[in-house]
């Protein structure tokens, strides 16, 4: 598939604004995954930056799980799910950190990643950073290696990448 199909795929991401707050401009990937051609190109585009070298796949709640699931599958990579608090009954870490609008909590599952492993953070949309920091901080405390993150969206004006130092990011679109 070419760049141009990519970019078609890309396009189908919808702004909402004023969402989940006022001044917060939303990015609605629901339109991409619905488009079974659109979500394949952005699965291959993705595969294509995670690499080789990684034996896992972490996932943030909720969008990431849908990214993850389909490029671990394409990929032959389990995934790790990084869960939002209270929907584990056995947690190996819990980080709490700041949003674009507020603060949240995210907690790693007990065996879910082995010591050493080398793990790449898939999520939709790189904002503030807090995300992706705070599961780079829950994989690195279960002793995996993050090896990269890689996202559909970057938010370039809130410097995301800020937080998470030498690790390499991959966004497919960087606005």
């Amino acid at each position: 598939m070419s760049g141009s199909e990519l970019d078609r795929a890309l396009d189908l991401i919808v702004e909402i604004p004023d969402f989940p707050e006022p001044g917060v401009l939303f990015r609605d990937l629901t339109p991409l995954f619905g488009d079974a051609k659109a979500f394949a190109r952005v699965i291959e585009a993705l595969g294509e930056e995670v690499g080789d070298g990684v034996d896992r796949l972490a996932a943030v709640e909720a969008r990431g799980f849908v990214l993850a699931a389909a490029l671990g599958y394409a990929r032959g990579l389990g995934v790790a799910l990084v869960r939002k608090p209270g929907k584990l009954p056995d947690v190996a870490g819990r980080v709490d950190y700041a949003l674009e609008y507020g603060t949240a909590t995210l907690e790693l599952p007990t065996g879910s990643v082995r010591e050493g492993e080398r793990v790449a953070i898939v999520d939709d949309v790189l904002a503030t950073g807090g995300t992706v920091a705070a599961t780079a901080e829950l994989l690195r405390s279960a002793g995996a290696v993050v090896t990269g993150v890689s996202v559909v969206l970057e938010l370039e004006s809130l410097n995301g990448r800020s937080l998470l130092g030498a690790v390499p990011v991959h966004a497919l679109r960087a606005v």
